[in-house]
């Protein structure tokens, strides 16, 4: 680690919707205040040029990064994603006194698995999963939920408050705690989806509205992240002896979104997508009039 006399230097992995709106932010705040640039890489790397406009140095891979930092970021789109990086750190050599710190969705074992590996290199681990959209990242006002050792959470504190986020929920030392909690914020915001939406047809098919009672079903994130978020919440709920049904219901519908998107000629949706479904299920198109004049506004 740095000398307490100087500033840490950051790292950066990972720059997907979520990761490059964090990154930047972290950046600003590290060169308003002086601070080593945050050095970063990504799978493809033109997905940095606007970090890297705004003083962040680019490395081409993940060893470099680990090697010539302190303190590292993870912003990873799935396990599979984690298990991968975390081995390509593992290959850095020398963790001794390195943080890494995971913003990443992923099953809570995948979370432990992590923090396990890379504790037995040397290195300390924190998980830090977000609450809150791409946009949201976007303008630094996610919410943090942060577990791990003290040394650790201590010294991300920082970066998180005021430069990333709106506010950080302390969990204490256990990781798993956090993705724990991830996981169930993401089914309450799958829950409320599928029965706005449901609400949304209901309306629409006795001839009624809901306009200025709901807000349509905006996009929440992509079909497969939320699949993947989905489906952990109902693992994690099993395995406790409990049942998310609502969560099997919405779980249902985004696999059929999916099925859907495939026969699109792999269209890209949003797990709002789910609303198509229950619409027809009740004999209605699978896009509303809204989508439809969104969608032919946008091609125009």
């Amino acid at each position: 680690m740095s000398s307490s006399r100087l500033p840490p230097q950051l790292g950066w992995i990972g720059l997907g919707s979520m990761g490059i709106g964090m990154a930047k932010n972290l950046q600003k705040h590290l060169k308003s205040t002086g601070a080593p640039a945050l050095c970063f890489t990504n799978r493809t790397m033109s997905r940095g040029a606007s970090l890297e406009e705004l003083g962040g140095e680019p490395y081409q891979s993940v060893v470099e990064v680990i090697q010539n930092s302190d303190i590292v970021f993870t912003s990873l789109s799935d396990d599979s994603a984690l298990e991968t990086i975390v081995t390509q750190v593992l290959a850095a050599g020398n963790l001794k006194n390195k943080i890494v710190v995971d913003t990443s969705t992923v099953h809570p074992d995948s979370t432990v698995e992590a923090s396990s590996r890379l504790s037995e290199a040397g290195a300390l681990f924190a998980a830090a999963p977000v609450f809150g959209a791409s946009p949201v990242a976007e303008v630094g006002q996610l919410l943090f939920i942060v577990a791990g050792p003290a040394a650790a959470t201590s010294a991300i504190e920082p970066y998180l408050k005021g430069v990333m986020g709106r506010g950080v929920i302390s969990l204490g030392e256990d990781v798993s705690k956090a993705s724990l909690m991830k996981t169930s914020g993401n089914f309450i915001t799958a829950a409320m989806m599928e029965i706005i939406a449901e609400a949304h047809v209901f309306a629409e098919k006795t001839g009624g509205s809901l306009q200025g009672a709901y807000a349509r079903v905006q996009p929440w994130s992509d079909l497969n992240l939320a699949i993947k978020d989905v489906g952990h919440g109902i693992n994690c709920a099993q395995s406790a002896g409990a049942r998310l049904k609502v969560g099997e219901i919405a779980l249902g519908h985004l696999e059929e979104a999916k099925k859907y998107s495939e026969g699109q000629e792999q269209r890209p949706l949003y797990s709002s997508s789910l609303y198509g479904i229950i619409r027809q299920d009740a004999g209605l198109d699978f896009e509303s009039e809204f989508v439809e004049a969104r969608d032919d506004k946008a091609t125009k």
